[in-house]
């Protein structure tokens, strides 16, 4: 199949989050599936040059927003086998940052106008056109309406995958008729309106052919009012065309074993682990000590990431435990001043990097021995995936995708991956860092579970069988 995939970043261009890495990564899976797979994305001025002296414009054409008549065009590049296209407005995309501008509307109404005036000038006609979050929202809306009577898109289905149900692209009424050129038959719940503003992720919530999240648990999780972010409704009406697929990693890019920022590259060596756990000790101006836990954390510093759980029980597990903590990471002031302070109080025990650095990151997981992601919730996550890729065994609350992927160690059944928590409390928290904690010291136990997490592991290809299997269903 010819798949068209529509998202607002992708690794190795531009990334900020975990939506960078699945348009990265996706692609070259399901091209492994045999389909014609291809990328669309804004041209960011914070692009790196390397890249842009790369590109070569193809098309160039005029986008109706309203009575604007903006210039778009369309810039190429193939990247290991990937055709990637770039949507080219100076006006809207030559800026400092990739998001939070007052007319974020107007941007992205007009990326998704002119993806759909590109298929119009290419030699190529995707089958399916898969959309990610808000950014990418209106796709299956224009595909119904404006677009519904050319007979280039009549047999195109849409698939939109939801990657984080808090963002939803919610801006004032006035957008569907200055920019859009609707009637008011779509400000209505069966369109776009959301308490009289209107909502682009609930246009294609409402219009797409087929919806997907990122893990199966998530998929339930949103039906329901405490993690439905008030589209539950809509999500429990088109329950029967809504799936749960898990992310995967990129098994060669994150390969412990290969992977240039590790001192000492391992496989399943737990002698070489902890070569990297005390050579990262002396990086850090910590003990270097090879018997003791070591607890790493790389995580946007945020209450959704669980740190106000963390706040909590912070100096209790400081006090009572022989444990080292490493954190990289930044976020809210609340957080990052919290954790710069128990490292002035513990700086034995704690390393607070307030900052963000690939290398350290993987240097992080390649040294710790317990990865904490006590999340409030986590459409996937792909911190634990990575985590147990470098045999650092996850310490998760069970939602989403961390459900979905860490089995709680049971001693005596020998089974599981990691160690869970079930109520989004603190103290349940610390009890099973602490029981983490101890199984940690016993030896033979221990060596179960990582050959438990070495046999864990997600690459993307399970994924893409998944999605193939949706394309498929979805063109029927």
């Amino acid at each position: 199949m010819n798949v068209l995939m529509v998202g607002s970043e992708c690794t190795p261009f531009i990334k900020t989050g975990g939506l960078a890495d699945v348009l990265g990564s996706l692609p070259h899976a399901l091209k492994e599936e045999g389909h014609d797979v291809r990328v669309v994305l804004p041209k960011y001025e914070t692009m790196s040059d390397d890249w842009k002296v790369q590109l070569e414009t193809i098309h160039t054409f005029n986008v109706e927003l309203g009575w604007r008549n903006q210039y778009a065009g369309v810039q190429y590049i193939e990247h290991n086998g990937i055709h990637v296209y770039f949507i080219d407005n100076e006006y809207y995309f030559k800026r400092s940052n990739l998001y939070g501008y007052d007319d974020e509307a107007e941007r992205f109404v007009f990326f998704n106008k002119a993806i759909m005036e590109m298929i119009r000038k290419m030699d190529w006609k995707p089958d399916v056109l898969h959309c990610h979050d808000w950014q990418a929202g209106l796709i299956p809306v224009l595909l119904h309406t404006h677009y519904g009577n050319d007979p280039l898109f009549q047999d195109m289905k849409t698939v939109f995958t939801i990657h984080n149900l808090k963002y939803q692209g919610i801006y004032p009424d006035d957008v569907l008729y200055d920019l859009l050129g609707f009637d008011e038959n779509m400000m209505t719940t069966g369109g776009l309106e959301f308490f009289g503003n209107i909502n682009f992720m609930k246009g294609a919530l409402n219009f797409a052919d087929h919806i997907t999240t990122v893990s199966k648990t998530y998929a339930n999780e949103i039906q329901t009012p405490y993690y439905g972010e008030n589209l539950d409704g809509v999500l429990r009406e088109r329950s029967d065309k809504l799936s749960g697929i898990v992310n995967g990693i990129d098994n060669q890019a994150f390969n412990p074993m290969k992977d240039e920022s590790l001192p000492f590259p391992f496989r399943t060596s737990l002698l070489k682990k902890s070569q990297n756990k005390m050579w990262l000790q002396e990086k850090l101006g910590l003990p270097v000590r090879k018997d003791v836990p070591m607890i790493g954390i790389v995580s946007r510093l945020v209450e959704q990431k669980g740190f106000d759980l963390v706040g909590r029980v912070l100096e209790d597990l400081l006090d009572q435990e022989d444990v080292q903590i490493v954190v990289l990471g930044t976020g809210e002031a609340e957080y990052e001043h919290m954790l710069q302070w128990a490292q002035s109080k513990y700086p034995d025990k704690l390393s607070a990097n307030i900052m963000f650095s690939e290398d350290l990151s993987r240097q992080i997981y390649g040294a710790s021995d317990l990865f904490l992601m006590p999340s409030r919730f986590e459409p996937c996550g792909i911190g634990q995936l990575i985590a147990l890729r470098y045999l650092s065994a996850p310490i998760v609350r069970e939602t989403g995708g961390l459900a979905d992927t860490v089995q709680s160690f049971d001693e005596k059944t020998g089974e599981g991956n990691g160690f869970t928590f079930t109520n989004y409390n603190a103290h349940d928290m610390l009890f099973t860092i602490r029981r983490a904690i101890s199984f940690y010291q016993d030896t033979e136990c221990w060596k179960q579970l990582v050959k438990n997490m070495a046999k864990s592991q997600y690459p993307w290809k399970y994924s893409a069988n998944r999605y193939s299997e949706l394309y498929e269903a979805a063109l029927e």
